[in-house]
């Protein structure tokens, strides 16, 4: 499946300002701590795609963001994780019967249940993300009253690429995905740029195994869950000599981890969405660096300016240079990599805020 064929997407277990409500074909997220701020008469609610609010991940970021929010208005955030996709519209259906004023849904998978509620459900503020509620394709939201929020992670994985290819000895990287959509493939197409500038600044020849830019397609695993097909496509990298992986696709990367212990091999990981470094810390000698999406930043953002009444409708898209992405530190690979790559990763991301690196994605042409 190619940019044309869809547009869509890809995190939350918190700690703070959430109660949890149990809907039919659903689970419910954590409950967790006291509200602050003015009482409001405005209800956000949430709903998980498959990969749940634990997943270390998109799920979990956009749990983080609605919750956090909600604390800081003074209200409580309703959330229900999906256990399949048949769940989908009833989650969303049971959010409208309870009085939610604003439904954010997580990721591609429940574009078309949103587009559908939300046109059923005029009154309702929607946002969604990781997708552009674009499902007849004609670059316009299907529904007037779903806000997109997306990312253009090209950007962040061009630095990350470059990263990657830096730090490899074997002069061999290979990269992974759930499914070939294109907030899927937007990350190996970052990547594979900067890896290619790598190249081109330094003489070197690192190549990328896992994804042609060109044909736009490579190693899809068909789905996003943890499990043998993923740790097969990660030991068939390490096999082919690739020392630095990059897993696309939520819990996937968990897979990974398993197959780089059973190799015997030193082999880094970069992880997505979250600093995976942060989110799963017993793993945290393996991820060189990670791709971030603020996603929690833009939920909560998209939360309290609901929660007056309004909402803006026009995409939020997250780029370097407005922070809504970015790469996270080295953490415990800092003194492993190279003295000067931290300023070299630096100016390549003024270069490419500036425009004078150009990076390529679908959200960017």
């Amino acid at each position: 499946m190619t940019h044309t064929t869809r547009k869509a997407a890809l995190a939350g277990l918190a700690l703070l300002g959430a109660s949890s409500l149990v809907l039919a074909g659903c689970a419910a997220a954590p409950d967790s701590g006291e509200t602050t701020g003015p009482a409001l008469d405005f209800k956000p609610c949430m709903v998980s795609d498959l990969g749940g609010f634990d997943d270390k991940s998109f799920n979990q970021l956009g749990y983080e963001g609605i919750t956090e929010a909600a604390k800081e208005l003074g209200v409580e955030a309703t959330t229900v994780e999906s256990n399949a996709e048949s769940d989908y519209v009833p989650n969303i259906e049971n959010l409208v019967s309870e009085g939610c004023d604003l439904i954010v849904t997580v990721g591609f998978a429940l574009s078309a249940a949103t587009v559908e509620e939300a046109l059923a459900n005029p009154d309702v503020m929607f946002a969604i993300v990781d997708d552009a509620a674009d499902n007849d394709f004609n670059g316009e939201t299907d529904a007037p009253n779903i806000k997109p929020i997306l990312f253009d992670t090209s950007q962040a994985a061009f630095l990350a690429g470059y990263v990657m290819a830096s730090y490899s000895t074997s002069g061999i990287v290979g990269t992974y995905g759930g499914m070939n959509f294109p907030t899927v493939s937007i990350f190996m197409d970052g990547a594979a740029q900067g890896i290619d500038y790598y190249n081109s600044e330094m003489g070197t020849s690192v190549s990328l195994l896992g994804w042609d830019e060109a044909a736009q397609d490579g190693t899809f695993i068909g789905s996003f869950e943890a499990g043998t097909d993923s740790y097969n496509a990660a030991k068939n990298l390490i096999d082919q000599g690739a020392d630095v992986l990059l897993p696309v696709g939520g819990p996937i990367y968990q897979s990974a981890i398993e197959a780089i212990a059973d190799s015997g091999k030193d082999v880094a990981m970069v992880g997505v969405d979250a600093d995976l470094t942060e989110t799963d810390p017993d793993s945290a000698s393996l991820f060189l660096t990670s791709i971030l999406k603020q996603i929690k930043v833009a939920v909560a953002e998209v939360t309290k300016e609901a929660s007056s009444g309004s909402l803006d409708y026009s995409p939020y898209i997250g780029t370097l240079g407005n922070s809504g992405v970015g790469i996270a530190p080295f953490h415990d690979f800092e003194s492993k990599v190279k003295p000067e790559l931290s300023g070299e990763v630096d100016a390549i991301a003024e270069g490419i805020i500036g425009g004078t690196i150009p990076v390529k994605s679908y959200l960017a042409g």
